[in-house]
């Protein structure tokens, strides 16, 4: 409990500026939607491919939850993915002591204070990461004790907690390969019976979840096109490099970025075999140490390598995985790897110096804490809000084309700030031209303009003739036309374009129902579309309004109307052109 309390207080001291951080690039993707907000909304989080950004249904169902607790307050949930972390930090201390190796509350500490996990704890939307590192763990944590008591509970325990793991975020298929290599470390082999055949069911359902979310990221998300497209040598090439980046940051985390520059891969530049040479030279040499005598203190440094590298697989550019469009290296993609490094690291570090001086061990062990822990909470300072971030990475990556359109994004919400944020849109577009959404956004900026509207219009064709499906570029579109003399059947057929592409979004149906209603005649199809709005968001009070509206200018349908006028003073009691509307109408039936 001492070791718990101990980790837990300094991470909250680290972590501190984070936790008062708030929403970065797109956290309002994985917070629950309105649309997501009902029981029907948890329903589609696990039956509805494409109903949330990627398919990781129990990690949504956490976000549901939290959302029923404290709706939008954003300290909820950074407080959330820093408990997970906390967890995460304290079952890496059972599991160490589990494997009885020496150093286990170092290994925690170290895990629960290392800069380089301040993105996955930082940022909301990765609380895939912490949620999974959980279950991954508790996972690995039972089947440690499975191994030894052979108990069918423990097992189907270990099972179940690992499937949820995988419906987290499907990183943690690795895990069963993980478990093999530390069984190996420990007998020097592998057993069919003993190690292989019980993991069999593990290693099939993570192959499967991978391959899976592989498909999802492709097919829905757009991990797909020539910034995938790489040689058989360029995967080498991407492959060292990565291992060596990951391996150098855990080693020495400095210059730390939201967003790394990514890396050009050019087989005829001879110093980047220096990267996958040095890899196989460090697995060579620890294959010779392994091959030794003295069993498992000899094996331990390439359990550790094998761990580390193993993990790292989905994101070694085999699998589309969609952040590889700006950046090949993410700090939260090696949240767990890093343990491969951590443990054995305490191992060390814990074994070793005190055979020289005690104290000189336990002087060394609180200093490096004390380092990590005073470089987290200044890697966690630059969380505390999506401009400060922003900023920090372009001073570090200049030429981040993602960077300058999410900053331009803030910069369009903040008063006096447009022009600023046109500029941020204009130099994404100059770093990638092909880029629709840097497009979308410069016109939502252009359209806020007097006299740009025709400029506005303009970005979002181009935007279109990138990406034809792109519906929200449609429906913006949409309400530029509506503006534009002489335009609103144009308009109306780019909200309907958009809709056969989105069919659940709310927004786009009120926008449409509102153009309907402007146009002779089409009054009935007008309430139907906000019928259609509120069968996706029924608790909306303005489609309520509006829908209460469009029913009032027919007289046979005035009750219908009062009723939606009832809706919005159930939401707004305070709503006195609600009260007002339902007030005329039933005077109007009283005479």
């Amino acid at each position: 409990m001492a070791t718990a309390a101990a980790i837990f207080l300094a991470a909250l001291l680290a972590y501190w500026p984070a936790l008062r951080g708030g929403l970065l690039w797109d956290d309002d993707a994985h917070i629950t939607s309105p649309g997501l907000q009902s029981l029907h909304g948890l329903w589609r989080i696990w039956f509805e491919l494409g109903a949330t950004q990627q398919y990781y249904p129990l990690l949504h169902s956490a976000f549901w939850i939290e959302h029923r607790l404290w709706g939008d307050a954003v300290l909820g949930y950074h407080l959330a993915n820093f408990t997970e972390h906390a967890v995460s930090a304290c079952l890496v201390v059972l599991i160490v002591r589990r494997l009885e190796l020496p150093g286990a509350w170092l290994a925690g500490c170290i895990f629960a204070l290392h800069p380089v996990c301040v993105e996955a704890v930082a940022w909301i939307s990765e609380q895939k990461s912490t949620l999974s590192g959980v279950f991954y763990l508790a996972a690995a944590l039972t089947y440690l004790h499975f191994d030894r008591s052979r108990k069918r509970s423990q097992y189907g325990l270990g099972l179940g907690v690992f499937v949820m793991a995988l419906l987290s975020k499907s990183v943690t298929a690795t895990l069963p390969a993980a478990l093999l290599v530390v069984f190996w470390w420990q007998r020097g082999r592998l057993d069919w019976r003993r190690e292989w055949r019980p993991l069999l069911p593990w290693l099939v359902l993570g192959a499967s979840s991978g391959l899976f979310t592989a498909w999802v990221e492709r097919t829905y998300i757009g991990a797909q096109g020539a910034n995938y497209e790489l040689t058989l040598v360029q995967h080498i090439l991407l492959t060292g490099r990565i291992l060596c980046f990951y391996a150098a940051k855990l080693l020495w985390p400095s210059n730390l970025m939201f967003s790394y520059p990514r890396w050009q891969l050019d087989a005829t530049v001879w110093w980047q075999y220096l990267y996958p040479l040095g890899v196989l030279a460090v697995g060579a040499g620890l294959l010779a140490l392994a091959l030794r005598p003295n069993g498992p203190a000899r094996r331990g440094p390439l359990a550790g390598f094998l761990f580390f590298a193993g993990t790292l697989f989905p994101v070694l550019g085999f699998l589309h995985v969609f952040p590889f469009k700006f950046s090949y290296v993410a700090d939260h993609f090696q949240y767990l790897a890093s343990l491969g490094i951590i443990v054995p690291g305490a191992w060390l570090l814990v074994g070793g110096i005190p055979r020289i001086s005690r104290t000189a061990g336990t002087a060394v062990a609180v200093l490096l804490l004390a380092v990590l822990g005073v470089l987290t909470w200044r890697q966690s300072s630059l969380y505390r809000d999506s401009e400060t971030l922003y900023r920090a990475t372009l001073e570090r990556n200049p030429d981040s084309w993602m960077i300058h359109n999410l900053r331009g994004m803030i910069l369009a919400q903040t008063p006096g700030r447009l022009n600023d944020a046109i500029g941020e849109f204009e130099a994404t577009l100059r770093l990638q031209p092909d880029h629709a959404k840097a497009h979308m956004n410069l016109g939502n900026a252009l359209s806020q303009i007097p006299g740009r509207l025709p400029d506005a219009i303009a970005e979002y064709e181009a935007a279109l003739r990138l990406l034809p499906n792109y519906s929200q570029a449609h429906r913006n579109l949409g309400v530029a036309l509506m503006q534009m003399p002489g335009r609103l059947p144009d308009a109306i057929a780019e909200f309907q374009t958009a809709l056969r592409l989105q069919p659940n979004d709310a927004k786009t149906h009120q926008i449409l129902a509102y153009a309907l209603a402007e146009m002779p005649g089409r009054l009935p199809d007008a309430i139907a579309e906000y019928q259609a709005a509120l069968r996706i968001q029924p608790d909306d009070p303005d489609t309520h309004m509006n829908l209460g509206n469009a029913l009032a200018q027919l007289p046979d349908r005035r009750q219908e109307a009062i009723a939606q006028y009832e809706a919005v003073l159930q939401a707004r009691p305070d709503s006195e052109a609600a009260r007002q509307a339902m007030e005329r109408l039933r005077a109007l039936d009283a005479k």
